[in-house]
């Protein structure tokens, strides 16, 4: 049986730092790769949900990561909730659309939820 053989660890392998394949990219303090930053798409989401409330100090945007999968989650004041949505959800889908063209930059594929 091989070093290459499935079941058989590596003894190197948890003294290996991978850090040396990513230099430039990010890592958290556990280090982990899989953190994904969006800052423009957050800016421009935060600004245009501001810009359409009553209550911007009350405007809440986070960054979840899922499976891969980068969601912008918006939280605003009780009664924001609709003007954020608007008729039919056409505000809620003209923001969801500006964010997305703004996540290009960042080179992120985004999602927008706006949580009660």
């Amino acid at each position: 049986m091989s070093d290459t053989d499935i079941g058989v660890e590596d003894e190197d392998y948890e003294n290996d730092d991978f850090r040396d394949d990513y230099e430039g990219d990010d890592f958290d303090e556990e280090g982990d790769i899989n953190t994904i930053e969006v800052p423009t798409a957050r800016n421009v989401l935060e600004y245009l949900v501001k810009s359409v409330v009553e209550n911007p100090d009350d405007v809440e945007v986070e960054v979840v990561e899922r499976q891969g999968a980068v969601t912008l989650e918006v939280t605003v004041a009780e009664g924001d909730m609709g003007r954020v949505i608007g008729r039919r959800g056409r505000v809620a889908n003209s923001i969801r659309t500006i964010v997305r063209a703004a996540a290009s930059k960042d080179g992120s594929p985004i999602d927008v939820e706006f949580v009660d």
